[in-house]
């Protein structure tokens, strides 16, 4: 029998626990785990870094929300992703990624993973031909998305690049982050694999960080599960524990987000002090279409431009007093940033480097009027 997302999120992975009946999985935290005889672990469990029960009741839900036979849960979205390049790839190969991908992970893949022999090509993921132009015959194994990217908010049409990848023997990767998959389910369109960062909104209260993977084949997803526990970024059962309370309410988290942003989105469109905004609900936004398509709504990210360049866009983010100036998203609190000096510093003097005009905003679910009031102040 197959469940609507909402039931999914409170119930896959969760049942009551067998020997109390307790509603709300246990966090189990330990270390290690007694042994029936040698060799003979009880249920599988020998050690945490190898398999946990909270952190296990965690990955199947994301598999299950995702619809993916494999999820797998990191320390972080970074880990995750690390996990994913070391499973796949081999010094040697390449990568397509989005020419305005998040900060971290392209100073993953310059700093870190080119270092390891691994080399890039950034590509504007909303355009397949340069996608496909972008591609080497032979080397590339992946081409990475993110769909909003993060943070000129970009569409990519994850079916027709599902195709590219495939046809180049690659894998089409899909940073779901900004989406969540109550908005946006890549495998369903085609994709390999999902990453996550569920700090943002599978989280959803800034309190927690981690990461996830969720992989369409169930090899490949052996593979990733190795290497999560050679590599050992797993987090603990209580950051587990935590992501798993956030994602029972992602669906009506998300509504809320979606309903504040639109309103914000159109209280920005033509406003005086801002040159554009950035934000596929509109359209005006150039992938609005595709987004329509494969997002369920547009999500709770806006971009826009200061009219009166940098430095009105840093009076901005000063201003602003609701809305708090801090990295990071999806938390049901709402937070503005510099992306230039902030969360993409990393990408300055890079093809990646984001307008020093730009502003990001994560809406959160409080009462859209007092955001609304607090924009309009911090607007000047």
């Amino acid at each position: 029998m197959s469940h609507g997302f909402e039931t999914l999120a409170i119930h896959a992975g969760q049942d009551p626990e067998a020997r109390t009946g307790a509603v709300i999985p246990p966090i189990y935290q330990t270390s290690t785990y007694a042994q029936d005889a040698v060799g003979a672990p009880r249920q599988g469990y020998e050690y945490s870094r190898s398999g946990n029960p909270t952190r296990d009741a965690l990955q199947e839900c994301l598999a299950a929300l995702e619809g993916g036979p494999v999820g797998l849960a990191f320390a972080s979205g970074l880990a995750a992703e690390d996990a994913l390049l070391r499973t796949v790839c081999k010094p040697g190969d390449h990568v397509v990624i989005p020419d305005d991908a998040y900060g971290g992970t392209y100073r993953l893949f310059a700093k870190v993973a080119e270092r390891w022999g691994l080399d890039f090509t950034p590509a504007r993921v909303s355009d397949p031909d340069a996608v496909r132009a972008a591609i080497r015959p032979g080397t590339t194994r992946i081409i990475w998305v993110e769909t909003p990217t993060n943070p000129l908010l970009g569409i990519a049409d994850i079916a027709t690049l599902a195709a590219v990848a495939h046809d180049a023997n690659a894998l089409l990767v899909v940073d779901n982050t900004f989406a969540s998959p109550y908005l946006q389910q890549p495998i369903a369109h085609g994709a390999d694999v999902v990453v996550h960062s569920t700090t943002k909104y599978i989280g959803g209260h800034s309190d927690v960080v981690g990461g996830a993977l969720i992989a369409a084949d169930a090899g490949l997803g052996d593979g990733l599960r190795y290497h999560q526990n050679a590599m050992g970024a797993i987090n603990g059962p209580f950051d587990a524990w935590l992501t798993l309370r956030g994602i029972k309410t992602l669906g009506v988290r998300m509504d809320r987000h979606c309903d504040n942003a639109e309103r914000i989105a159109a209280y920005l469109d033509g406003h005086a002090k801002v040159g554009q905004v950035i934000y596929p609900g509109l359209p005006s936004h150039p992938g609005h279409e595709v987004a329509a398509k494969q997002m369920s709504r547009f999500g709770g990210m806006i971009s826009f431009r200061a009219a009166g360049g940098e430095e009105h866009a840093v009076e901005i983010c000063n201003r602003a007093k609701l809305f708090v100036l801090a990295e990071s998203l999806g938390g049901v609190e709402s937070l503005i940033e510099h992306p230039g000096r902030m969360t993409h510093a990393s990408a300055a003097g890079s093809p990646l480097e984001v307008p020093g005009d730009l502003v990001r905003l994560s809406v959160g679910i409080e009462t859209v009027d007092d955001l609304l009031a607090d924009l309009e102040q911090a607007l000047g």
